[in-house]
């Protein structure tokens, strides 16, 4: 959704309901011109309806939109390519109230460009800059017959207050985000990314620029290539000398030819990139492909270019596939606009990579497996394009079933959570990210920070969004060919059935190690097979067929398995013997599937020098034919894990009150005004944690032995004394002394600890858990539970979640794992408030997301028992956060 960007002098990209593309920027001195062109544009009733009569178009009017301070002022102009000349199109600013947290907000959007949703975006992104400078809500004066205005306004999402006076309509209402502002904003997303997409999965016609008709050039086979798979609209090639390439006309430039284009495909050197796109978008293209390299991947200049080329798209509301990819395809329409060496065959799969080279593999791979396609994008640089932007696009289409994707890193990690959590539930997502090692823990002072790793963010965000994550390129493969098939397991029992015994150990193996089971089958199954097999056949599970079992035992025997109430999968394994061949058993195994009519997926493994059965590759197949036992137990593994996501309820944000956030904001701002990068001394730790309704074991700060001990008589005995030091670890360095039940015992510990120290109650028989937070600089906030005290690293067992918790991620972080068992009571420790443990997640979610400058938070331990739960250590650190930048803002 569109959260808008900080800093916020910067540029903003916005995407309208049409699927064309705005940029943002506040208005700088020098575009007064500009503001008074965009003003005396507007037709009269624009004027009149924006400044509520008749104004003198001059000066006075637009120098306060001018270099807006945000605090007090904040102005964003939305720019476009008009005849060659860029202009502003629409203009939307606020003014701050005096001595309120309120501010007026206004806005004007030229005739020609009005009811393409460019005011609701505005409104957006200036909320969410107001946010930021302490502007809870804004107020804004409407004519009664101003209906455009109106109408923006009530459907943004946000509540209003409304008030009709004398033909005006007073609008009051806050700014922050609703969950009903949300979902607003985020179906405007769907809407607009979809139609911005659907020229590049639907053009009526494609332009390569580049197209030469020398073999082997780059732009030359990606236009054969279009030609061979009999695309069905227009394709036209471009070239220096308008040279036709494999018998087709060809055009100088894209301004010679006679229709509109909608896909533009680039082919040049990356440093006539720029001059090609511009022609290209002044013609009316709207979608740009650029295959070219030399841009971001290759540094500093290469960036600027890439920079260049976005801003030249954006100024004509228009997307970019690239640059630096290998192309895009939709066998559907007959569209192979890639380099690839062979089209892809048609199919239900849509397949994002960021690598155009293992695009190729993969694509090499699926089709020795009979996979399809519905659409290949190779996203590049992803400059504008992204893979979040593709599953917009192929939750819709009905012509996908299975999304696959390769990813090397995320833009914009939030958005794809929450659109994989919507996409999920319809379609299966499928992913192999690269950069799955890590060289160690980074440096850190906290046990939280200690126990994240480069894969900790990424972990949690496919936990939390049902993301399926390969761990090979051949698994990815695999997994596809099983999803495919759209056979799902009901749960992770599977039976093995097999003509050579080690080979079912080898599987039974392999699933156990994937966390499969395999049970015992059901009386009524295992006595048909007993009727069926010799005497020395196994009926356990692996089923042992023995090496003489032929086609008709295989066939005879798969329906009794496939019936068993105790079974959800079956594996089918085969080596050819001297009695059978693996073409007769692989017909065998898919009749007897037909035959069944089960819907529980069956999986073929047939090691043979022939390679997988034909019979079995087909399409209509409803067998899976994977190469290794081991490849189906990963592939079943995953496929089980999804139908598990599919069948959880759907999680809903925790809300939580009692939060003081002006006061936690006074007291970061404190910290963060003696240093840029401190750790929170402990009387400022608690109290940051008070204000956010966290409980904190009663304490007092002492500065001598003497204040320590009246500390310990007021709580009452047994006490814990402390060292006062912010952020060191207190166990490291012999800084806490336990269960002190004298005054000279008290004083002892001041003595040798040294002052100043923190004398706490002290608790006992409880559970000893950890809790903590942790700013990723890409994921945002982290919340971790898990195992606390002194061991916490060395035990292991913490989970991390991404914030904002729902109520389903903070209840597995309380029960799961061996966290959850320390909840429900370990050897003789009474059971812990599941429901305090769940509230104190959520509230650390909280502050963590309202705060980016709590950089680590460190809880441990956190006391638990029946009757809640306390902080009795609290180690906060606070960094002033570095700047964000982000331009596109969906």
């Amino acid at each position: 959704m569109s959260t808008g960007v900080s800093p916020h002098s910067t540029e903003i990209d916005v995407i309208l309901r049409d699927g064309g593309t705005l940029r943002l920027r506040p208005p700088a001195a020098s575009d007064e011109g500009a503001l008074l062109a965009f003003f005396s544009g507007l037709s009269d009733e624009s004027r009149f309806l924006r400044f509520h009569g008749f104004r003198p178009i001059d000066e006075s009017l637009v120098v306060p939109a001018l270099e807006p301070d945000w605090a007090e002022r904040g102005a964003y102009a939305a720019w476009l390519d008009v005849g060659g000349e860029e202009r502003i199109v629409a203009l939307a600013t606020y003014a701050r109230l005096t001595d309120s947290d309120a501010a007026e907000m206004a806005f004007a959007v030229a005739d020609s460009e009005q009811g393409r949703g460019i005011g609701t975006r505005l409104l957006e992104q200036l909320a969410a800059t107001a946010r930021h400078h302490g502007i809870s809500r804004f107020v804004a004066s409407v004519l009664a017959s101003n209906v455009g205005a109106l109408a923006v306004f009530a459907d943004a999402g946000f509540e209003l207050i409304r008030d009709a006076e004398s033909g005006e309509v007073e609008l009051r209402f806050p700014i922050a985000p609703t969950s009903r502002y949300e979902t607003r904003v985020e179906a405007r997303d769907h809407t607009s990314v979809v139609n911005s997409l659907r020229p590049f999965f639907a053009p009526a016609s494609v332009a390569v620029i580049g197209a030469s008709r020398r073999r082997g050039s780059i732009g030359g086979e990606l236009f054969r290539n279009i030609l061979e798979a009999d695309f069905v609209g227009a394709t036209y090639p471009v070239n220096l000398r308008g040279d036709p390439v494999a018998g087709v006309r060809a055009y100088k430039s894209v301004d010679e030819i006679p229709e509109p284009v909608e896909l533009a495909v680039i082919c040049l050197p990356g440093e006539q990139v720029i001059a090609a796109a511009d022609e290209a978008l002044r013609h009316g293209v709207r979608a740009l492909c650029v295959i070219s390299a030399g841009f971001a991947e290759m540094g500093p200049e290469g960036r600027e270019r890439q920079d260049q080329l976005l801003a030249l798209v954006r100024a004509h509301g228009a997307r970019l596939v690239g640059p630096n990819c290998l192309g895009i395809a939709v066998p559907t329409i007959g569209l192979n606009a890639t380099f690839a060496p062979r089209a892809l065959p048609p199919g239900r799969i849509g397949f994002s990579s960021q690598s155009g080279a293992l695009g190729l593999a993969l694509l090499e791979k699926a089709s020795e497996r009979g996979l399809g396609f519905s659409g290949f994008v190779s996203i590049g640089n992803k400059a504008d394009v992204s893979s979040n932007d593709l599953l917009e696009w192929w939750e819709d289409d009905d012509d996908t079933d299975l999304v696959l994707l390769y990813l090397e890193s995320f833009g914009n990690p939030r958005a794809f959570s929450r659109i994989a959590r919507r996409v999920g539930r319809r379609k299966p997502i499928l992913a192999l990210k690269a950069g799955s090692t890590s060289a160690g823990s980074r440096a850190a002072g906290s046990h939280t920070a200690a126990l994240t790793s480069s894969e900790t963010g990424v972990n949690a965000l496919f936990h939390q969004t049902g993301v399926l994550r390969a761990g090979t390129l051949e698994e990815l493969v695999d997994t596809a060919a099983l999803l495919s098939k759209e056979r799902l397991p009901e749960g992770r029992r599977v039976a093995v059935m097999t003509n050579a015994g080690g080979l079912g150990i080898l599987c039974a193996d392999a699933c156990e190690a994937a966390g499969l089971e395999l049970p015992s089958l059901g009386e009524a199954a295992r006595a048909t097979l007993a009727e069926l097999l010799p005497g020395e056949a196994s009926l356990a599970n692996p089923i042992d067929l023995l090496g003489s079992a032929v086609a008709s035992i295989y066939e005879k025997a798969i329906g009794p398995i496939l019936a068993d109430p105790n079974i959800d999968a079956l594996v089918a394994l085969f080596v050819p013997p001297v009695v059978a061949g693996a073409d007769d058993v692989g017909a065998a195994i898919r009749r007897a599937v037909e035959a069944a009519g089960s819907t529980k997926p069956v999986i073929a493994v047939v090691v043979s020098a022939e390679g997988v059965p034909a019979v079995l590759r087909e399409t209509g197949s409803p067998v899976v034919a994977l190469p290794y036992p081991e490849s189906a137990a990963r592939a079943l593994a995953l496929a089980a894990a999804h139908a598990e996501w599919l069948r959880r309820p759907e999680g809903t944000p925790i809300e939580v009150g009692g939060i003081d956030e002006q006061r936690a904001r006074e007291i970061v701002a404190a910290a963060l005004a003696a240093a840029s990068d401190r750790w929170l001394d402990p009387p400022a730790a608690r109290s940051l944690l008070e204000a956010y309704g966290i409980p904190v074991v009663g304490e007092r700060l002492a500065e001598s032995a003497d204040e320590a001990a009246a500390a310990a008589h007021e709580l009452g005995f047994p006490v814990v004394v402390k060292t006062a030091a912010a952020g060191v670890h207190k166990t490291d360095i012999g800084g806490v002394a336990l269960d002190l039940r004298t005054e000279h015992q008290v004083r002892a510990a001041v003595d040798r600890i040294g002052a100043p120290v923190v004398v706490q109650s002290y608790l006992v028989h409880r559970t000893e858990l950890l809790a903590g937070v942790v700013q990723d600089p890409l994921f945002g906030p982290l919340v971790a539970f898990g195992p606390g005290g002194a061991f916490t690293e060395l035990i292991g067992g913490a989970e991390f979640r991404l914030a904002p918790l729902t109520d389903l991620d903070a209840q597995e972080l309380v029960t799961v794992g061996k966290t959850g068992r320390l909840v429900a009571g370990f050897r003789g420790t009474p059971p812990a408030d599941t429901d305090a443990l769940v509230e104190l997640l959520a509230r650390l979610g909280r502050l963590a997301e309202d705060f980016p400058e709590l950089a680590e938070l460190d809880l441990n331990p956190v006391l638990a028992g029946p009757d809640g739960c306390v902080a009795v250590d609290a180690r906060i650190r606070i960094r002033t956060p570095a700047p964000t930048f982000r331009l596109k803002s969906w």
